[in-house]
């Protein structure tokens, strides 16, 4: 795994910095013909997940970006616990990863784009834990285009 730190890029606002590193995860689902969505987890101004949605690789439906970032900054940590952490993703959580979320303990969650048909904040916002902070629109167009020509581009081909 390669981790970034933020101080390598100090031009740039830590949120935009790395929301532009979940969109390079997004991408990355993008070229394995995955839902282009990506996340990170980032610790002290580093990166220390990466996930981007396998759920088609792995045939399975839990294997969204915010699970695959979990695991791996909970390895990388060696524990299961994810305070002081933040997780950055391209696109608003879903109730299974919001959820996952809770139990993570993670104290911020920064989104690109709001999931009005699947997003957490849709079912119910007391999903998160209570002491987690949560932003959006973090390079919210980028993001959201992304996913809507990646749909868009589907709904042609049939």
């Amino acid at each position: 795994m390669r981790y970034v730190s933020f101080v390598d890029e100090p031009t740039m606002a830590p949120d935009d910095f790395f929301m532009t590193e979940a969109i390079k995860e997004a991408k990355l689902a993008l070229s394995l013909d995955e839902v282009p969505i990506g996340a990170i987890i980032v610790s002290n101004g580093k990166i220390i997940g990466r996930g981007h949605n396998l759920t088609e690789k792995l045939n399975d439906v839990t294997a969204h970006a915010e699970m695959q970032a979990f695991t791996a900054a909970a390895n990388y940590l060696g524990g299961k616990y994810l305070k002081d952490c933040t997780l950055y993703v391209t696109i608003e959580p879903c109730v299974m990863c919001a959820g996952a979320s809770y139990w993570t303990q993670i104290s911020r969650i920064v989104y690109g784009a709001p999931d009005v048909q699947r997003g957490f904040r849709r079912i119910n916002h007391n999903i998160l834990h209570p002491k987690t902070e949560i932003i959006g629109g973090i390079k919210e167009l980028e993001c959201g285009s992304l996913v809507k020509d990646f749909f868009l581009s589907k709904r042609n081909k049939t």
